[in-house]
């Protein structure tokens, strides 16, 4: 394997990125994207619950406000979402991302550490030290313990089928 540059000065080297749970699923046509497990080239959706407090909840009665945050992820952080599946480091995150999109990702270290940085603030990913080795469910189209969300709008075609070579 080769290395990349600086890796080593990310907060994340040595480290196994990888999804909470979370409800999420693919969409749209397969872009760019390197052969391995888990690794479709679509978009990713994610599906978030809203906590209201009382007045917020009666105000959004009366506003008709959605019951759910949704998150389309680019397609570039749509790779690293199916790329961090808890099975990778964060140098091989950085080298399927930096073979598969070249110089519109570079510098790939910093660009990896900032996308994966900003999924952990929003509570959507952690690193861990060891890989995750079935410790929770990270497939698509599952509603996390203390969510409750409708079924997805079809009208969007969320794919949340597994893919072949994903076993979660």
């Amino acid at each position: 394997m080769t290395a990349i540059v600086d890796s080593s000065k990310s907060p994340y080297s040595e480290k196994y990125p990888c999804r909470l749970p979370v409800w999420w699923g693919r969409y749209g046509d397969i872009g760019p994207h390197p052969e391995g497990v888990g690794i479709s080239g679509r978009k990713i959706v994610i599906r978030i619950e809203k906590k209201f407090k009382k007045i917020e909840s009666l105000f959004a009665k009366i506003l008709r406000a959605p019951k759910e945050l949704r998150r389309p992820l680019d397609i570039m952080n749509s790779l690293l979402w199916e790329l961090c599946d808890g099975t990778r480091t964060f140098q091989e995150i950085c080298l399927q991302l930096d073979s598969t999109y070249h110089e519109e990702i570079a510098p790939v270290v910093n660009r990896t550490t900032h996308g994966i940085a900003s999924l952990i603030s929003n509570n959507l990913m952690l690193a861990l030290d060891e890989p995750l080795a079935g410790r929770w469910n990270i497939g698509p189209g599952i509603t996390p313990a203390g969510q409750t969300l409708d079924d997805a709008d079809e009208r969007l075609k969320i794919d949340t089928s597994l893919l072949d070579d994903e076993k979660y």
